[in-house]
């Protein structure tokens, strides 16, 4: 059985998705579209139910590049999981907590969280299927099971992972309603003009570097706050500590606001540059909350700041001392 939800209807059934388009959503392309409404399914999932026909526009197989209009009735049939070569390793990693339908873990630096070309093992993912015994959520595909929110390979921190699909759409209907606590902390380049501030810029995927997000005029909304917390430094080897809170959770969002308003993160070799300082930007998911998708309670985690961070801090202190 259905429900109805709005603005954009997204009920998951075993194996089935349903929306129901309203006049807000009128027009936009139905690939555009669905991208953004279901964070938890990658382009490249969504693209092959396109191909097989396992989404409906009104009963009907559609072109992904048709234009929807209010009251259409979108039906997404999710095949059932299939056996993945993705092998469970000892990987070890810092759960810091776990029950029967999530679990929090501490992503070092450096660890890709699921399989992809270049890294096929050795990954969060092969570690959790190690360490969870296998019970993680199938929604996203045999590639990336539990993966609920991602974490990109040099930044470390806090990660939400589902361990039933159950769980796994209840968390990503936060994601989409922006109910998450994501807490970053980070090092920037320079001086900060003020202390506090709200970055307000959308994204979307670059038009000439599809590896790289871009601020795009007609991007997702994306929203982060800054608070500062120490600098370090004077004159033009300023460097400024921050707190980093976001409201929604776009891919590289914090990275790419803070290139935009001229303070990319300190070490980040796409958005900024490289230092022998620091092995890929001084990034770190400092805090996560949630409300838990069975009993309803909000939990929230803090890590500490790990010791790259903190050594990285020194150093940049060590060196450019007032």
């Amino acid at each position: 059985m259905y429900s109805v939800l709005s603005p954009l209807t997204s009920v998951f059934t075993e194996f089935k998705v349903k929306f129901i388009i309203t006049p807000e959503d009128e027009g936009i392309r139905a690939d555009k579209l669905l991208s953004e409404r279901i964070p938890e399914m990658s382009r490249s999932k969504l693209q092959r139910l396109f191909e097989s026909g396992d989404i409906t526009q009104n009963g009907e197989i559609f072109n992904k590049k048709n234009t929807l209009k209010a009251g259409d009735v979108i039906e997404i049939n999710i095949p059932e999981a299939v056996v993945t070569d993705t092998l469970p390793q000892d990987i070890p990693i810092d759960i810091i907590y776990e029950d029967e339908d999530v679990a929090v873990v501490n992503k070092p630096k450096g660890m890709v969280v699921h399989p992809a070309p270049g890294n096929p093992d050795n990954t969060l993912v092969n570690a959790l299927l190690f360490h969870l015994g296998g019970r993680l959520s199938g929604i996203n595909g045999e590639i990336r099971p539990g993966i609920v929110h991602r974490l990109d390979k040099n930044t470390g921190g806090l990660l939400i992972i589902a361990k039933n699909d159950f769980a796994h759409v209840k968390l990503s209907e936060q994601i989409k309603t922006h109910s998450f606590t994501r807490e970053y902390e980070a090092i920037v380049t320079g001086r900060m003009k003020e202390p506090h501030g709200f970055i307000e810029v959308p994204l979307w995927r670059s038009k000439t570097d599809r590896k790289k997000i871009a601020v795009m005029p007609d991007g997702r909304e994306a929203k982060t706050e800054y608070t500062l917390i120490d600098e370090i430094g004077s004159g033009v080897n300023t460097y400024s500590h921050l707190r980093i809170k976001l409201f929604t959770g776009r891919t590289h969002q914090i990275r790419v606001h803070m290139a935009h308003i001229g303070h990319p993160v300190f070490g980040d070799n796409v958005y900024g540059k490289p230092d022998t300082l620091c092995d890929g930007q001084c990034l770190f998911a400092k805090k996560i909350g949630f409300v838990h998708p069975v009993t309803e309670n909000y939990l929230e985690f803090e890590a500490s700041l790990p010791d790259w961070f903190c050594n990285t801090k020194t150093k940049l202190q060590n060196k450019y001392r007032n």
